[in-house]
């Protein structure tokens, strides 16, 4: 008898990775024999010319688009219905998503509105979504989210200033074209915060609860892949190292999309809600101190962490050895210049809410340590200090 629990992987997402393949998108569609597409995006990348290059494309292909540029860094369920009313406007049949998390979590969103109607907050939390959304690309411009391969829409309601959690393998994208070209001019403090992202979701996504053994080995992949690359992605003009962490994230997503997220993304995600930090930035700080709370409830899990971003933990004992990932992080966020909580803007009389918020996260009964209203205030307290 294998003493392996049971599990079940889903991974609806079709994903084709390469330099240019983005500029696959007209003949993609033409595949799905869809015509009428929406681009949603931001005003930065349209700006910045990367929408530019999808646009050509589909030019060439002969395909009629528009563009809904109305992102924002925490996405808001206003904006999923702006974006929404825009595709319904247009007449779209399929959804182009360009840019990080917030603008596929947004197409997500107008594609449970697209096929099941009412407002993006009737479908809060898990399984609310009964038939697959209609069909999503989503294309990354940051090295960070995952979003492309997630069940996941994150939205922020704006009546309890919370971030929600929309959550159904029936809302992942259809395909996702994940080209290195489209991070290869990216700010070096959005790979820095980005990048802290993707290690935070393969970090919790391997030591979450409910992770299982093809989660294990996309988690620990992508936390050695971003290890390895982040530094020199951020510091130098290395394009490998670039393309590198956009398939670390990629992976990263995978992990966690089929597994969860856990401790840190419940206090990040209240951060957000209550003060619009973004979000890579707000995993980044939290990441170290949670790990530190975490680290005893899985020494083995934490031993392979600290080794598979470069401690040496041979003549350690198991415990301290556990501890050099929480080590390794720190270092990580100091060479990448990561702000405090305080730097943020955090004010000290917020703390108990924002604490009371985690602990109603989707998701805090997967942190690999029982975290209660009373732990997440300490960990905030202390990353406060």
């Amino acid at each position: 008898m294998s003493n392996i629990a049971n599990f079940e992987f889903v991974l609806p997402t079709k994903i084709k990775f390469g330099t240019g393949i983005s500029g696959q998108i007209g003949k993609e569609l033409k595949a799905l024999e869809k015509s009428k597409p929406i681009i949603i995006t931001d005003k930065g990348l349209l700006k910045a010319g990367v929408v530019e290059k999808i646009t050509n494309a589909l030019e060439k292909e002969g395909i009629e688009y528009t563009i809904f540029d109305g992102i924002e860094p925490n996405p808001r369920d206003i904006t999923v219905q702006k974006a929404y009313d825009a595709a319904k406007a247009f007449g779209a049949d399929v959804l182009i998503a360009i840019g990080g998390g917030s603008s596929m979590d947004t197409a997500k969103g107008v594609g449970v509105l697209m096929t099941h109607g009412g407002v993006i907050n009737d479908y809060e939390g898990l399984d609310k979504v009964k038939k697959p959304i209609c069909d999503l690309i989503a294309i990354p411009t940051t090295v960070g989210t995952g979003s492309e391969v997630t069940f996941w829409s994150v939205i922020t309601d704006t009546k309890r200033h919370f971030k929600m959690s929309v959550g159904s393998p029936l809302v992942a994208p259809k395909l996702a074209l994940v080209d290195p070209d489209l991070v290869a001019s990216l700010p070096p403090s959005i790979i820095a915060s980005t990048g802290m992202d993707a290690l935070t979701h393969a970090i919790e996504g391997y030591t979450c609860t409910v992770a299982e053994p093809i989660t294990d080995a996309c988690g620990i992949y992508a936390i050695k892949m971003i290890a390895d690359n982040l530094r020199n992605a951020v510091y130098t003009d290395d394009p490998e190292a670039k393309a590198n962490m956009l398939l670390g994230s990629l992976i990263a997503g995978i992990c966690f999309g089929n597994s969860d997220i856990a401790g840190v993304h419940c206090m990040a995600e209240a951060l957000g809600g209550l003060y619009d930090t973004p979000h890579g930035i707000a995993n980044a700080i939290l990441l170290p101190y949670v790990m530190e709370y975490n680290y005893v409830a899985n020494l083995n899990k934490f031993t392979e962490i600290a080794k598979a971003m470069g401690e040496p933990v041979d003549n350690l004992s198991m415990r301290d050895a556990a501890y050099q990932a929480v080590v390794a992080v720190h270092k990580l966020n100091q060479d990448l210049n990561i702000p405090s909580l305080k730097e943020i803007g955090a004010k000290k009389e917020d703390l108990q809410e924002l604490a009371e918020r985690s602990a109603v996260n989707v998701s805090a009964p997967s942190n690999p340590r029982k975290a209660e209203v009373s732990d997440f205030l300490a960990l905030f307290e202390k990353a406060y200090q």
